[in-house]
């Protein structure tokens, strides 16, 4: 798994613009449907040597009357319980506040490393006042500015240093299909494993958040090997908010990272939650194959038309995942749960298909006929050759004359194209174009 890094702090102190630094600018190919592209207080930071998970502690703050301290206290808290390392961000311009000490009070108790970022000092005059904040105790300042990335170098150079080893995407390899349960807390995730592994191997409860710790378990089916991956909800200590369960989602982003398929578990009677997007919407970026799972089911007043009715609605709302399978189940009475594995077994195999090089060709072939890409600056663009280059998930490279003069809407038909052809169930595809000369 990767390692957290949580940046933690009051308001207005550049969190955010920090996160944005670290984080850098993506430049894969993501659709353009709500649920994908969104405005994220999580990502996962590759630019240096080791990657990592990152947390902007803002974003979390709840929408209620509590006072300004008490929220700061209480995501300081969570990013204390589920972060490897934390970054202490406070205002050069502005000084050490009230809310600094606090905070820094609360950091002192945790057995985990601390790095106190002192931001806007874009001036060698600004940093000279810093010393104020040494009145924290601490040994070691990070001027910096997160605007302008004076100091950038420096901090992360402190961050690798600090992060704990991890074993990386190689942890995907090995015969053994890993399924991670994922979802919001109390949507029934542990019944659903227990159903699924025959015995109470979880703690199940209605109260959120009962689940700790992130629980491997061995399961065969079909004489395949599969570990099932049950994710915590919201980690809990002491008075810590229920109100701030967005947490949880940090324990599925860690189990999507060891897992090749998940599960995401919706309450069908509260139905999808902006958090459902998010978790499916990270399943979907890393290349996980997904499966919609729709619990409690059997809670849901039913007419014959019910569950197509239903069906259409997550279409409309997941439309970034036409291609995911939709499992109707009620883990509490044991209803359908016995189709879930035969789905996974089934994407689980698209996960994994090759495409003999001929068959692809052909498919891209008729479909450039069929449908021409546009004309590219006065010129014709021109697709010379295609091969599948991975698995896991199903990735593909075509060999263009102007890779840049093919636009992202025909970039999705071919995809269309290939999974007309070949199916791939329950798995996204990725499309990569490269320049070459006829």
């Amino acid at each position: 798994m990767k390692p957290v890094v949580a940046i933690v702090g009051r308001p207005n102190v550049g969190k955010s613009t920090l996160f944005n630094r670290l984080l850098g600018q993506r430049k894969a190919l993501v659709e353009d449907f709500p649920g994908v592209t969104r405005d994220r207080n999580y990502g996962e930071v590759t630019r240096f040597s080791a990657p990592f998970l990152l947390i902007d502690t803002g974003g979390f703050e709840p929408a209620s009357g509590e006072t300004l301290l008490v929220q700061m206290r209480e995501q300081s808290r969570l990013a204390m319980e589920e972060a490897d390392l934390i970054l202490f961000v406070m205002d050069g311009r502005e000084g050490l506040t009230p809310s600094d000490l606090e905070v820094a009070a609360l950091l002192r108790q945790v057995d985990k490393p601390v790095l106190y970022v002192i931001n806007k000092v874009e001036a060698d005059r600004v940093e000279d006042g810093i010393g104020e904040f040494f009145a924290l105790g601490v040994e070691s300042l990070h001027p910096i500015s997160a605007e302008h990335g004076r100091g950038i170098d420096d901090l992360m150079d402190e961050v690798l240093q600090r992060l704990p080893a991890t074993g990386g995407d190689e942890e995907l390899e090995g015969d053994e299909v890993r399924l991670a349960v994922i979802g919001r807390p109390n949507v029934g995730k542990s019944s659903l494993v227990n159903r699924l592994l025959g015995f109470e191997r979880v703690v199940a409860n209605a109260m959120p958040g009962t689940t700790r710790d992130s629980i491997d378990t061995p399961l065969v089916f079909n004489r395949g090997r599969y570990l099932l991956i049950d994710t915590a909800g919201i980690r809990r200590k002491g008075k810590v908010s229920q109100k701030l369960e967005k947490f949880s989602v940090i324990q599925a982003l860690k189990a999507m990272d060891r897992a090749h398929v998940t599960l995401v578990v919706i309450d069908a009677e509260q139905g999808v939650t902006e958090q459902d997007l998010t978790v499916a919407g990270y399943a979907f970026e890393k290349g996980r194959a997904l499966i919609l799972v729709v619990n409690k089911w059997d809670l849901v007043e039913k007419d014959e038309r019910t569950m197509k009715r239903y069906t259409q609605d997550l279409r409309d709302t997941f439309r970034f995942l036409p291609f995911a399978p939709i499992v109707f189940v009620s883990a509490l009475t044991g209803q359908r749960v016995s189709k879930i594995m035969g789905v996974v077994e089934e994407v689980a195999a698209q996960f994994n298909r090759r495409i003999p090089t001929a068959e692809l060709n052909r498919v891209i072939e008729e479909a450039t006929k069929s449908k021409p890409p546009p004309v590219f600056q006065g010129k014709r663009v021109n697709f010379f050759y295609a091969t599948q280059t991975a698995v896991r998930p199903p990735t593909f490279v075509l060999f263009v004359n102007r890779a840049d003069g093919v636009p992202v809407a025909y970039q999705r038909y071919l995809i269309n194209r290939l999974r007309d052809a070949f199916g791939f169930a329950g798995t996204p595809l990725r499309l990569a174009l490269r320049d070459r000369e006829r």
